[in-house]
C-alpha cells in the first residue's frame, strides 16, 4: 500500500492507484474527463475560511496543518476520513490537489495523517 500526493495537472501514472482529489473547490481549467478520478472528496479538505487564512504561505503551514487536524476531529468530518481510511485500506491511492506547492498542502497533511 502506497499514499502519494501530487498535482491534479500532471500525467496520469498506473502507479497511481485510486486517484482522489482532495480540494473544496475544482482545479481551475480543469475539466472533469481530464481529471482522470476516481473519487472526490469535499468534505476532507480544509474549510473555506481555513484555506482562505492560510493563503498557501509556507511560513503559515505548521499552524495551519494544526487547524486543519483540528478541523479533521469535526464529526461531519469523521465520515470522510473513514473513507478515505477504507479507499487506502491494502491499496495505492494518490490524494490530488491543484496547488503549486504540494508539500505545503491539507493533501501532504492527509498523507501523514493515513500513514502516521
Amino acid at each position: 500500500m502506497t499514499i502519494a500526493c501530487r498535482r491534479v495537472y500532471e500525467e496520469t501514472s498506473a502507479a497511481d492507484g485510486t486517484r482522489v482529489l482532495v480540494d473544496r473547490v475544482w482545479p481551475r481549467g480543469m475539466r472533469k474527463e481530464d481529471a482522470h478520478l476516481d473519487e472526490w472528496l469535499r468534505d476532507v479538505a480544509p474549510s473555506t475560511e481555513l484555506r482562505r487564512w492560510y493563503g498557501h504561505r509556507p511560513d503559515r503551514f505548521p499552524e495551519f496543518r494544526r487547524r486543519y487536524l483540528a478541523e479533521l476531529r469535526a464529526p461531519g468530518r469523521r465520515q470522510a476520513m473513514a473513507h478515505l481510511r477504507e479507499l487506502a485500506a491494502g491499496h495505492d491511492v494518490t490524494l490530488l490537489t491543484a496547488t503549486k506547492d504540494v508539500e505545503h498542502s491539507q493533501a501532504a497533511v492527509l498523507v501523514e495523517r493515513l500513514t502516521g
